[in-house]
């Protein structure tokens, strides 16, 4: 398939198997519009849709900048309900162009409960659920338990149209527990929309280790729970502003992209750029994930009987 002007990709070097469904990540630079971002991100899907793709995921928290920079009482205001202005217009989307959106959104629950939550759209228009981030980091520029309530929902698998799909969360990915918990209600792919950069002081000494860290833990779970593995992460360098107007941070994040979609095998299939905006494209066999589970009996041979301390904070 050729580019279109968002950089589309596609697996394109032969005819896909009739048990193939086309998925779709994309990633972009966020501005301080949150309108402008929505109105972005819906155009990139749309575009998405037009090249095939039946399962499309947003990067996250894709309607601004990342907040979580700082901690401030300002940014709660971009928070939205669900169902709210971006769930309304993806299920438009979704069910115009009959295909499944996982959108990554900053979500106001209720008065003080807020959270990093996925919307599940399925392809006739309907919600059919939402994953709420479990893990919530505190790390330098990634201040998110100032905002994000830890999720309540569990790990979960959704029936949509066109697969059994599983979403989980960025810091959620360095977590074996949550895929495995997830691929074990049935999920054939595992979404994980992101938002991960380099702090710039630091990316020559440990940004390549970092990075490579990132995307092979993602493929570790691929390879151990025998599914496809989709992870979208926004671009650009966000300096963001306080409420004086200057950057809270001279440095701010340089998100490194690299947007990925891994096989059950955890080979990448399609990888995007550092820094271009991209519509990442691929034929995603299902029946991968049976040969997988066949002849990588990984969750056959499960020592259930032995993992109760999984289950402990400590083992004495």
């Amino acid at each position: 398939m050729a580019k279109t002007p968002a950089n589309t990709r596609a697996k394109s070097r032969r005819a896909a198997p009739s048990s193939a469904v086309r998925v779709a990540v994309t990633q972009m630079a966020c501005g301080t519009d949150s309108k402008k971002n929505r109105a972005h991100q819906l155009h990139l899907l749309e575009q998405a849709a037009k090249g095939g793709a039946k399962i499309l995921c947003t990067q996250e928290l894709f309607t601004s900048q990342y907040f979580c920079q700082v901690e401030d009482h300002r940014f709660f205001q971009l928070a939205e309900t669900i169902p709210g202005p971006s769930t309304d217009a993806f299920s438009k989307l979704a069910k115009r162009t009959k295909s499944v959106i996982i959108a990554s959104l900053f979500e106001r629950r209720a008065a003080g409960l807020y959270h990093n939550t996925a919307a599940v759209i399925d392809a006739d228009g309907s919600l059919l659920g939402v994953y709420r981030k479990m893990h919530i980091p505190d790390d330098p520029l990634y201040y998110e338990k100032f905002y994000f309530t830890p999720g309540d929902t569990g790990f979960r698998s959704w029936k949509t149209k066109h697969a059994n799909i599983g979403v989980l969360i960025c810091w959620d990915q360095w977590f074996p527990e949550g895929a495995r918990l997830t691929a074990m209600q049935g999920a054939e792919m595992l979404f994980y929309p992101t938002a991960i950069g380099w702090h710039p002081s630091e990316k020559a000494q440990f940004g390549k280790a970092q990075h490579e860290s990132w995307e092979t833990m993602m493929r570790s779970h691929a390879i151990a729970n025998g599914c496809f593995v989709c992870a979208p992460n926004r671009i650009g360098h966000e300096l963001v502003a306080g409420a004086n107007g200057k950057p809270v941070d001279p440095e701010g994040i340089q998100f490194w992209g690299q947007s990925f979609i891994a096989g059950p095998d955890g080979q990448v299939i399609e990888r995007a750029s550092v820094d271009r905006e991209q519509v990442l494209m691929a034929d995603c066999d299902l029946a991968r994930v049976e040969f997988s589970r066949t002849h990588w009996p990984f969750l056959r041979d499960r020592r259930i009987d032995a993992y109760g301390n999984l289950t402990k904070r400590l083992v004495d």
